[in-house]
């Protein structure tokens, strides 16, 4: 495939949409980013080579230039001297550094405006590449970010929210009983710590009781 062909590939390329139809949209940005940076490599290596022969090209014109002032000088002085043929045969060098330079000129021409192509394609390279790796930066980034997700889904599924409630209140009624056991063994000390009220006349009353009973007992002896 030849560097343009794929200049013009990879800078008309719609990564949104290449990425949207990709099996492994990752893999394909990396691909896509690989390419770019290998065609930008080679682009600016043929605007380098370019450049040079451009400067090359530019001291041929001046070159030329000189050449045709100097034979005109020439022309001009066979002339002052009265001799036509010197003349001619000066203005023939001339003439034929004019064609030279012409023709130097026009593949000035022709390099400038492809060296101008080369530069803009690249610019519009580098746009392109700058682009394919924010998506790289994104993509990665949701790429983590569903990691993330997907081991908390994980951790919901190995240890069931709802079954771990279950046993927080599991927990929470044994304790509850526990509470209930403490309560009622203050609440019996206390009891018999502190009789009630009709406790306490009830022990009163059997003491009356048991009293007289001893009384009459104690009576009966001494009568006897």
């Amino acid at each position: 495939m030849g560097l343009f062909t794929r200049f013009t590939d990879i800078v008309n390329a719609n990564i949104n949409s290449m990425l949207d139809k990709a099996e492994q949209p990752e893999k394909m940005i990396r691909l896509i980013i690989q390419e770019m940076e290998e065609t930008l490599v080679e682009v600016r290596a043929t605007a380098a080579k370019n450049i040079a022969e451009q400067k090359s090209h530019t001291r041929r014109v001046n070159s030329a230039k000189e050449n045709i002032n100097h034979w005109h000088t020439r022309a001009e002085l066979a002339v002052t001297k009265n001799k036509e043929d010197l003349a001619k045969s000066a203005l023939t060098q001339k003439h034929k550094y004019q064609g030279e330079l012409a023709l130097l000129e026009k593949e000035n021409e022709q390099l400038t405006e492809f060296l101008t192509q080369v530069q803009d394609d690249a610019s519009r390279l580098q746009e392109k590449l700058a682009e394919a790796k924010r998506r790289q930066a994104a993509i990665t980034l949701r790429k983590e970010s569903a990691q993330v997700r997907l081991r908390v889904r994980k951790q919901a599924a190995i240890y069931n929210i709802e079954e771990a409630m279950s046993k927080f209140e599991r927990y929470q009624q044994k304790v509850d009983r526990v509470e209930a056991q403490v309560e009622a063994y203050d609440l019996i000390q206390y009891t018999e710590k502190n009789p009630s009220l009709s406790a306490q006349f009830s022990a009163l009353e059997k003491n009356e009781t048991i009293e007289q009973e001893l009384a009459e007992m104690k009576k009966n002896t001494v009568a006897a």
